[in-house]
Formats: C-alpha cells, structure tokens, sequence
C-alpha cells in the first residue's frame, strides 16, 4: 500500500488561504463556468518579465522545480507564474510578525494608507496638519509627477530626507489591503515603489552620504518592512508574474548593497542592517545568496548582541529610545529564528545577553508608563501601549522574571518590585523612588559617560528627572531637530544646550565635547533618606558634584558643589519646571538669597523647588521661559524656569543646596517655612570627602552629610 504524504494542520492552513486568496484575486478561475480550472495564464513574452531574478535565485531549492524546466526552457513568464504560486502556496517558511488569519487594522495605519492614495505619504516624525484629530501628511504629488526631493519650506531638519526614503507608508497600505480587499492599495504600491525605483537606482559598491536613498538606515529599514508587506500583498491579483521578479530583483540588491555599505562604529544602524540581512537570508531562502546572508547577518548579530551594551546593560548611544529601539532588533531576529528552525545560528546565551538590558528600561520609565526625552529620546513615540508591548516581549523572553511579570501585566500577573534605588554605574542613569505604583515619587538622575562624544547623548551631566502621582514636574527638554542645515542646527543646538536642563552651568555654557565623563561616587540607603553622590568634570576649570537626599522617601534635598582650582566665573544651577509656564509660579526672594518656584495644579499634586546657596558674591536670580519637544520639529509646550548663580571662590566651590518639597494647594504651600544651610564652612572651600548641611521644615530640622571613602 501506498502511503500518502500526511499534511500539518499550518501546511492544510496555507492551502486553503492560497485557495481562498487565488480565487478572490481572480488567478483560479472556472473557464466558462463550468468544467476544469484553468490555472495556466497565456504565455507573455519574455521581456516582460526581469531575467536577472532567475540569475539570483538557486532553481534547485526544493519547491521550484517547475520554475526551473520553464526557465531551461527559456519560458521566463511561465517560470515567473511558478514562482510566484510557490510563494503563494509556500509552508515551510514562517514570518511570525504577519498574520494574515485574524484581520486587523489600527485607525492610525488606516490613515497613513487612505493618505498614501492621495500622495500623501506618512514620513515618521512629520505632519503637515492635523484635522479631526487625524495627522494629514505632506503632499508629494508636484506637476502630475511624484516629487521624491520633496522638502517643506517649513521643515529644515535633515531626518525628513531620512525618513521618507524608509517608506513607512507601505507596510500600512499592505495592511489596509489585507483587511479591505481593496485593490487601490496595491496599485498605489506598485505604481509609487516603480517610480523610486527608476528615480533611485540601486547603486554599485559603496554608497555615501549624498545618496540619501540608500544610505545608512534607509535600505536596511525597507528590507524589514518588505518582508512583512509581501506576505500581505502577494495574494493580490495587481501581484502579477512580472511584478514579482521586479519586486524580488530589487529586494536581492537592496540587501547586497547593505552588505557593501554596513556601518562601522557600533551603532543601532549598524544592528538594523544586521537585522536586515540575516531576517532576508531566514525569509527568503531561495536565493542563491541566502546561505551567506544567513552566516553573515547571525555572526554579526552574536558579536552585537554583547557589543551593543555597556557593562550595566545599556545601550552604548546611552540613549533610551535606541535602546529601547536595538533590543527589538535583537528580538525580533530571535523570534523570527525560532519560527524557522534557525536557532542554532546563534548562541545559547543570546536571550540572557538581553537581560540587564530589559531590566534597564523597566527601571527607566515612570509608573504611569511614560518615558522623559533624556538625550535624543522623542517621548511621543513611547506611549503607554508601545512600552506596554514591549515590555510583554520582555516578560516572554523572561517568564520567569517576576518584576516584568508584574510590570508588563500593569500588576495582574507577578510580584510588585521592592527595590527602590537602582544604579547603573558606567552608563550614569540612577533611580530613587518610594514605590512602583502610579501614585509613587520617582527621581531619575543622569551622568553619562559619554567620553565617545556619542551623537545622541546631550551635553547634561547632572540632569534629571522627577515624577510623582502621574505627573512629570521637570520633562526634559527633548530633541527638537537632528539638524542638517544652519538653521536646524542653531535649533538642534538649542534644545540640547545644558542651561536647558537641571543641571549646573559656568556662564551658562554648554559642556563642552570630551568633558561628559559622568562618575559614580556613592549610593546608599539609611533608616533617614536614601543618598545618591555623583560628579563630572564639566569644564577645564569646574567640576559639578551633586550630591541628592531622598530624605524619608518624602522629599528631595540636592547639594550641588561646583569646584575647581583658581577663579571661576560665573557658576549656576538651572531648574526647568513643569509642562506648561502658567502652571508654575516663581517664589523670589533674591534680597534674602533665596529664589524658587512651586506648581499651582489643582488636584493637590504639587511642587516647589527653594534655592539657597553658600556663598553670596555675584549673586543673582532670574526666570524665563523655553520650551520642550516631545517629536521631531514639534514645540510640545512652553516652560518655566530658573536659574540661581554665584561666583565661585577661588581654590574653592559655588555651593547650593536645593530642597524639592511636595505639598497639596496653595495653603498647604503657604504654611511651609524652610531654611537650609551648610554647616560644614560658610567660606565656600570644597572638602573633597564630603559635606554636611541642616534643613528646616515647619521647625523640623534634618542633619544631612555623607563621607566618601
């Protein structure tokens, strides 16, 4: 007896999509009505397909037999049409990202590919407006022709030519069509991607910065996309033969040309265009070149998986939004692999290489499930639901792991975290906080080290952030521009210039490149506050030491000491407040040496902020305000802040000490009498072991002081 082959249930599953999808797309049809299916097309004359795909492809993959006979036999669309019914009909290769059984679309992608009809195409970070609270793009539709050197007037940020040449408009519409069955989609695709290909030809050996179109992250960030929009797209009947060897040409050259231009420095783009070749070589097997891209890709991949994070686990940019960005990568590369039989590419420690580093962003974000913008960080782009998912990828490589159990379930599943300091000590980001809840007090402070001068770490050693009951009192100030002219430059430099964010100053200049070498000097925790002491050399001539008690998990008390030899001029510290100026009202009392503000929010969730300092020559105090951006080329809100400055004595140090206090409403705010003073000298000489000072609230007085070793 004969044995037949017994099919899986997912191979059964295939087929009866590929039956389903052919007869919607009209590829199997009932000729007349009646009798046998017809499921040859008429023939087409070779020149109507691209030769150079069956060059690249290994005709003796299992599968493509027929292709092979009908190529021998110089029947090029013949062969074409086999290719594309195996990949319509293929089994054995699994991309998990696309699921094309349980039909869904968000209404934000909905828009990007209802846009994209209109020649309006969604480039990350960028809107032209927004109406019913839908984000309407910039048109590229110019004198009836695609205008790809598009550039807005009102847009002189450098990432927009980035951006647009990444496509992020496709993969949406290859979702709305899955969804809608609408075949306007497909023809939107084929007939804009036909138009960057003849305007953008792939190019030969190495590319450099003036070629945009195939530069850096740009075909990398394609190559990822395409292999999701495919498994979408290719059941359509606009999914012709000869589309197919125009599309698949163009994705074999995309990855060689990455393979000819990969990044040298380490960096996440380094990482994506790994991600890219190695996730084509897993996907796309048929090619003759698969097997290098496969070896190549995973071998880079083991060596970044390491080399991508410092000692603490984070990412080497010391930016969280890339690290949150290079764990996906790795991810994804992960899973992709498990779903392919592929894991033995990589190492059996893989998985664990990421666990200080998930660790790092389940400490980075604030109860609420918000992220502040340290460094280049666009906090827009990591809302509540992004991090949510991927902390649940996380909790998936992790299961065992308790705390992002319980953080990625928002606390249903797991066990509420006990830790209330964190410290990772060679990057420079530290945690003090009173709990885990939403209604918890958290401060996040920041002191890279950063001797690299890495492009996406800020010049605010020292900074930080603060966070209680659902409310940032001092967001960062964001990354406003990535430059590219003079003009976004000047407001690149802007944003990220130091007085712009908590931190101490010397004429409010900025920290100068090869001085953000951020040092970890102390961490403790008593019965009375925890302690958190570090330092950086800011300039030639001062170094800023800031020391911050938690005191009884109540309130803050941060002692700045900035030092140096000689004279000095003028020293500052900067406290930049609240979202909004109008919530924040400025407390002067310059005659008396004491300048502050407080908040005036009226849920009984507030805070004031009450400088004293150490020494009076050169005092002065002023307020003003700037601005922050949560998003590229976005002015989210207008600030307040202040700023308090002394001369520094010389041979010694402008010392503050600044006490942050929560309080209810304004009479809550009224009744608070507090006082501070150093009690270790009154001269302004810097004692290099340490320092002692004495805070009065309401006639409580608080002895705080720490020793180094």
């Amino acid at each position: 007896m004969k044995k037949g082959r017994i099919l899986s249930s997912a191979s059964l599953l295939i087929l009866c999509l590929f039956f389903i999808q052919c007869k919607e797309a009209g590829i199997i049809e009932n000729e007349e009505g009646y009798g046998e299916l017809n499921l040859i097309p008429t023939d087409k004359p070779n020149e109507s397909v691209n030769e150079k795909l069956f060059e690249a492809i290994n005709l003796d993959y299992p599968g493509l037999e027929k292709v092979k006979s009908y190529y021998e036999n110089r029947q090029l669309y013949y062969a074409a049409y086999e290719l594309l019914k195996y990949y319509r009909s293929r089994a054995d290769v699994v991309n998990p990202n696309v699921n094309l059984i349980t039909l869904g679309i968000t209404d934000f992608d909905l828009n990007v590919a209802n846009q994209a009809l209109e020649y309006r195409f969604y480039v990350r970070n960028f809107k032209e407006d927004v109406i019913d609270d839908k984000e309407v793009y910039y048109l590229f539709k110019k004198d009836n022709e695609i205008d790809w050197e598009l550039m807005p007037s009102d847009i002189t940020d450098q990432e927009f030519g980035n951006q647009k040449h990444r496509h992020q408009w496709m993969l949406p519409q290859a979702k709305a069509y899955r969804v809608t069955k609408n075949e306007n989609y497909v023809k939107s695709w084929i007939e804009v991607y036909t138009d960057w290909l003849n305007t953008y030809p792939v190019p030969e050996g190495s590319v450099n910065k003036s070629n945009l179109a195939w530069y850096a992250l740009q075909p990398a960030e394609r190559v990822i996309s395409q292999v999701d929009l495919f498994y979408y797209f290719m059941f359509s009947a606009q999914f012709t033969p000869e589309w197919l060897t125009l599309f698949l040409t163009a994705f074999h050259d995309t990855v060689e040309t990455i393979r000819n231009n990969y990044y040298t420095d380490g960096s996440n783009i380094y990482v994506t265009q790994a991600q890219a070749v190695v996730t084509a070589g897993m996907l796309f097997p048929e090619f003759k070149k698969s097997a290098e891209w496969l070896s190549e890709g995973a071998n880079k991949i083991t060596d970044q998986v390491v080399a991508q994070f410092l000692e603490d686990g984070v990412q080497n940019e010391l930016d969280p939004s890339y690290h949150i960005g290079v764990i996906a990568d790795f991810y994804n590369i992960y899973k992709i692999a498990g779903s392919n039989h592929k894991l033995n590419l990589f190492p059996a420690e893989y998985i664990e290489s990421l666990r200080k580093a998930v660790g790092f962003v389940a400490d980075i974000i604030y109860p609420d499930y918000s992220i502040d913008n340290f460094n280049d960080t666009r906090s827009s782009s990591y809302t509540k639901s992004v991090l949510l998912r991927n902390l649940r990828q996380y909790s998936e490589m992790f299961p065992e792991d308790e705390k992002l159990k319980w953080i990625s379930s928002e606390g249903k599943m797991g066990k509420k975290p006990t830790e209330l300091t964190q410290a990772y000590t060679y990057s420079g980001y530290y945690m003090l906080r009173d709990g885990w809840g939403k209604n918890s007090t958290v401060m996040i402070l920041k002191n890279n080290y950063n001797p690299d001068n890495k492009w996406h770490c800020q010049p605010d050693n020292g900074t930080f952030g603060l966070y209680k009951n659902g409310r940032n009192f001092t967001p960062d100030a964001g990354v406003y521009s990535y430059g590219g002219t003079s003009q976004s430059n000047a407001d690149r430099r802007a944003f990220r210039a130091t007085k712009m964010h908590n931190t101490m100053t010397k004429n409010s200049l900025d920290i100068a490149d090869g001085y953000m070498n951020g040092k970890f000097l102390k961490l403790e925790s008593t019965n009375d506050y925890d302690l958190l002491v570090t330092e950086n050399q800011s300039y030639a001539d001062l170094t800023h030491r800031r020391a911050v008690f938690f005191v009884e998990k109540r309130f803050f008390v941060i002692v700045d000491e900035g030092h140096g030899e000689g004279a000095a001029p003028l020293v500052n510290v900067n406290f930049n407040l609240s979202p909004m100026r109008d919530d924040v009202i400025i407390d002067d009392n310059a005659a008396d040496f004491i300048y502050g503000a407080h908040t005036n929010y009226g849920d009984n969730n507030n805070m004031l902020f009450k400088t004293f300092v150490g020494t009076t020559d050169g005092y002065s105090a002023l307020n003003n305000t700037n601005y922050i951006s949560h998003t590229l080329g976005e002015k989210s809100a207008q600030r307040r802040f202040y700023q308090v400055s002394i001369k520094k004595p010389r041979d010694g140090a402008a010392r503050f000490i600044t006490v942050i206090h929560p309080f209810t409403n304004e009479a809550d705010f009224a009744g608070m009498d507090i006082t501070a003073k150093f009690t270790d000298n009154s001269q302004g000489l810097f004692n290099g072991r340490g320092t002692s000072a004495e805070v009065t609230i309401n006639g409580i007085n608080y002895q705080l002081s720490y020793t180094l070793n």
